[in-house]
């Protein structure tokens, strides 16, 4: 067995059902597939036997642990030399895995991810939010291109690992947010190959609405200080503009209620924004909640940043205790 592609899933049968479908369409077939469903009080297992005669398929129920520790036991139960781990709101092209197959063909890695994109079929808001976590005005998405192919920190939406490699490592750690650049730092630090493979691509739906985007991205923002307190090195420049931009946002506001011309700020980015999102998705309507979306992602993220360097690096409290209600919601 070649692959094995591991789906943590929790309440979201329909998202399962098309992931699926777009499996059995795989040019390659060389793999197995590792549903575990963490706890959901709304269950999977009535679409997964939909697909028992056209997918080598395992089903699996187990307590509510968050999605790092049920990755992990999808991959006890694989027989892949690499499992692939997916998030369960993706939709995979025909040729994914032949991709895959390429790029491991033409240069071996311990690890690797790939980008992402939004389908035709996504809702207008998906294509916005899909904007603004991709777009070079946001800091979104895969930053750095082909100078950056070789040192690629995958995320969990889209990540492979040579098996071998993912159990030497334990899996993915215990960590509240950010458990999956945490593993991607401990691939690097185990002198292991982590590339990018950019033709590896799949469609993400990421949240489905705005008020679920902005608790997805400030719960980013917390990470990055839960990762900057075990992993201080880890912390880049690129990591505080969000930071920067939601106190620019607040001092803005401020200053308009002396003078109201310090809005054209403001008015410019989501200008530039509005435009070019326009322009990627041939559609004024995208362009305009993709300004919506870009100030959610950027001050969504700053917001959880202040609050987690707050908690964290002036009050001193440890990752758990500082964010209780947020942990896996």
């Amino acid at each position: 067995m070649k692959y094995s592609l591991i789906i943590p899933v929790y309440n979201r049968p329909d998202e399962v059902d098309e992931l699926l479908q777009s499996l059995t369409e795989q040019r390659f077939k060389d793999f197995e597939v590792i549903v575990v469903e963490d706890g959901s009080a709304v269950p999977c297992k009535d679409v997964v036997e939909k697909y028992t005669a056209c997918l080598d398929i395992h089903y699996y129920n187990k307590p509510n642990s968050g999605p790092g520790q049920t990755r992990n036991y999808g991959v006890e139960r694989s027989q892949g030399t690499y499992v692939l781990i997916l998030d369960s709101d993706c939709v995979l092209p025909p040729g994914y895995l032949e991709a895959i197959e390429v790029e491991l063909g033409r240069e071996p890695a311990d690890a690797f991810g790939g980008p992402d994109r939004a389908h035709d079929s996504f809702t207008d808001v998906q294509k916005a939010i899909n904007y603004a976590m991709t777009s070079f005005f946001t800091t979104g998405g895969i930053r750095g291109g082909k100078k950056k192919m070789d040192k690629f920190y995958p995320r969990s939406f889209n990540m492979g690992v040579r098996t071998e490699v993912y159990r030497a490592l334990g899996g993915f750690s215990r960590m509240r947010f950010g458990e999956d650049i945490d593993f991607s730092i401990r691939i690097f630090k185990g002198g292991y190959r982590c590339r990018l493979f950019p033709e590896a691509w799949v469609w993400h739906k990421r949240r489905t609405d705005l008020k679920k985007f902005f608790k997805q991205v400030h719960n980013s923002g917390i990470a990055r200080i839960n990762l900057y307190k075990k992993y201080p090195e880890s912390l880049k420049l690129v990591h505080l503009l969000p930071a920067a931009f939601t106190v620019g946002v607040v001092l803005v506001l401020l200053a308009a209620l002396v003078c109201p011309w310090s809005l054209l700020l403001l008015a410019l980015f989501a200008l530039i924004i509005c435009v070019d999102s326009s322009l990627q998705n041939k559609s004024l309507k995208i362009g305009m909640l993709s300004v919506v979306a870009a100030f959610i992602q950027l001050t969504g993220y700053g917001s959880g940043f202040l609050r987690a360097w707050w908690k964290r690096c002036v009050l001193g409290k440890d990752s758990f205790s500082a964010f209780e209600k947020n942990f896996y919601q």
